[in-house]
């Protein structure tokens, strides 16, 4: 039977301060509602229906980018019931499984949803909310039980007697699994009458069970795993929840960490065995680390590819890829879609960008190369330039196989030069360079006896 997710998206967020939704701010690099649609297609989700509301085009704009996911917006934002019964209706759901998730909760594992859509699968139950002991219960619902353990109602914590904050230490975590049939013919049967006046969600619990049907709770040992999030200090907490979850995952597989504390991964990043993360080292985005490297100490890789046995020495590579045995840094600055083959390098403050460096090609130091294809075996002297911006165009540069370019070159684009050529020290090439041939640019060198000292004197007799 298929499986809808409901996912509430569409609160205010004050709490963040902040002129974006609460859901767009990011947890690693993917924002918080991208996590729970995330984790709900992972349990097996067959729709996912987000609700927007405040900064519902940002949401929107961000959601275009997941396959079958539809949007709904609420208008008039009542409280999580209200919220609900919108999405119910504007996406004519009517059976089958439902799970109805905070935008805000990005731990939530897939594993659990499928342990909860299992009560209503397999159990027959009509609801079933998930719960949680957290260290410190304010501010959240309380689960109220019967004298055989049963579920009589979840109280909201503004709702709560002060006995009941003090006693009922069982909380709600916003997170359900209901049974579609059931959650649409009594959704409509939710009422304003709290403190709030708004429409709580959490009453469906007490609905169903008033109308004969069984409802439980699943409470989930790992509290971290329920937790939302209402301001910064929270978004921080759940990170480094993440990170390590993230981190353990990586070195149980092979991976090592110096420091596990501080290394960030990404949770679209696949790294191979038998490399070593050091400290200080961001790997984000669609970023894939090969085996046999070593990234870091310092590093950032976003959306990079990088190939096995790699050096990744205090660098930044950004939409690029390095093939095998390739070393980089430190102090390197690969962008822009470059593409470096086997055994190539990028030395220390090198800038690659847009250009293909050809196996076993160098960079070694203070260079930057861009637009340019390079081919095998090249060596390009320190502090070289291709000049590739003519204040309106980029331009492009061809260096062929086993080419010498000496220090302080500029190439001028566009320009070839040709296989096994050599270019001498501080020329600016501004013409194409035949294959085998010498290229030398530079000026005649004057020398003036005693000038320097001359010089001196006449500064020193006109103080």
């Amino acid at each position: 039977m298929p499986i809808t997710a409901i996912v509430l998206a569409a609160g205010e967020g004050t709490r963040m301060k902040s002129r974006h939704p609460k859901v767009m701010h990011k947890l690693l690099d993917r924002p918080l509602v991208g996590w729970v649609v995330r984790a709900a297609q992972a349990a097996g989700a067959d729709r996912v229906v987000v609700v927007v509301g405040n900064g519902a085009d940002e949401v929107r704009s961000y959601l275009r980018g997941f396959d079958g996911v539809e949007t709904v917006e609420q208008t008039e934002r009542l409280g999580t019931g209200h919220a609900c019964r919108t999405a119910i209706e504007a996406a004519n759901i009517t059976d089958g499984p439902v799970w109805v998730l905070a935008g805000d909760t990005p731990l939530l594992r897939p594993d659990t949803l499928r342990a909860a859509s299992e009560r209503i699968t397999s159990q027959g139950e009509a609801g079933c909310a998930l719960t949680m002991t957290p260290p410190d219960v304010s501010g959240y619902g309380r689960i109220q039980l019967d004298a055989d353990g049963h579920v009589l109602a979840i109280i909201e914590d503004k709702d709560c007697t002060p006995q009941q904050r003090k006693e009922l230490l069982e909380c709600n975590s916003s997170i359900y699994a209901f049974d579609g049939a059931q959650l649409a013919a009594h959704i409509g049967e939710i009422t304003n009458q709290n403190v709030q006046h708004e429409y709580y969600l959490t009453d469906m619990i007490s609905i169903l069970r008033q109308a004969n049907q069984h409802v439980s709770i699943m409470h989930v040992d790992d509290y971290t795993e329920l937790l939302g999030i209402n301001n910064r200090v929270q978004l921080a907490q759940a990170t480094k929840a993440m990170q390590r979850r993230i981190n353990h995952d990586l070195m149980m597989s092979g991976v090592t960490m110096m420091d596990p504390d501080q290394v960030w991964v990404g949770p679209d990043v696949t790294v191979g065995n038998d490399t070593t993360l050091l400290p200080q080292t961001f790997l984000l985005g669609n970023t894939t680390v090969g085996s046999d490297c070593v990234v870091g100490p310092n590093s950032r890789l976003v959306n990079a590819t990088v190939g096995n046995g790699c050096t990744v020495d205090e660098t930044i590579i950004v939409d690029s890829a390095i093939d095998d045995d390739v070393n980089c840094g430190p102090r390197a600055y690969i962008r822009g879609h470059a593409h470096f083959l086997k055994g190539s390098k990028a030395g220390t403050h090198v800038e690659i960008k847009n250009s293909t460096i050809g196996e076993g090609s160098k960079v070694p130091h203070l260079s930057y190369i861009g637009d340019t294809q390079m081919g095998a075996g090249v060596n390009i002297g320190g502090g070289s330039i291709t000049c590739n911006y003519d204040g309106k165009h980029k331009n492009h540069t061809t260096i062929g196989d086993h080419v010498f370019i000496g220090s302080d070159t500029m190439m001028v684009a566009p320009v070839t030069i040709g296989d096994g050529a050599l270019v001498g020290a501080s020329s600016c090439i501004t013409k194409d360079v035949p294959a085998d041939a010498l290229a030398i640019e530079r000026s005649k060198q004057t020398i003036i006896e005693d000038w320097a000292a001359r010089h001196r004197k006449a500064l020193e007799e006109e103080d």
